[in-house]
């Protein structure tokens, strides 16, 4: 598909140059409705933005459904560590050491104690992990749309993009 738009663009701009070499004394909006009547351009431009609607609105609901997924998967989490939970309970008041089936044997063994912060600041440095400091993007953003002068940072041009509106 790009290399089709590309072409038809090619042969538009080909046309549109023709144009104002042959008929130099008319309205570029005239020229250019002349060269958009004799090429597919328009056309092909139409199936091409359709073709992006649909991929974002598949995007979106890819996007959903994996939103609904991974509430799905918490809520299994959260049902599977439950059930870990109360068969540790059920399992200690009844004295069951070792549950053994046909398809898995479930133990009872001690864990491994949990840290408790006493005075976070009191423990040595040699225990922290130092991390790198990470820019933050919307706030330097901000500051430069503001017009404030950050060293080492500017905005660049903006970018053409493309507003579409559905019915």
């Amino acid at each position: 598909m790009d290399h089709k738009l590309r072409k038809e663009l090619a042969h538009h701009e080909y046309l549109l140059d023709r144009l104002r070499k042959d008929f130099p004394d008319a309205d570029e909006e005239t020229l250019a409705d002349t060269a958009s009547g004799e090429t597919n351009l328009t056309d092909m431009i139409g199936v091409v933005v359709r073709s992006m609607l649909d991929d974002r609105a598949f995007a979106t609901a890819l996007r959903e459904r994996k939103s609904d997924m991974q509430a799905r998967l918490e809520r299994l989490e959260q049902r599977a560590e439950k059930k870990r939970v109360l068969v540790i309970e059920v399992m200690e008041r009844a004295g069951l050491k070792k549950l053994t089936e046909p398809d898995f044997t479930a133990s009872l063994r001690a864990g491994r104690p949990p840290i408790v912060l006493i005075d976070e600041e009191a423990v040595p440095a040699e225990y922290w992990r130092p991390q790198p400091a990470k820019l933050d993007k919307h706030q330097l953003y901000s500051a430069l749309r503001d017009g404030r002068d950050i060293p080492g940072a500017a905005l660049a041009n903006a970018e053409p993009t493309i507003s579409v509106r559905t019915r």
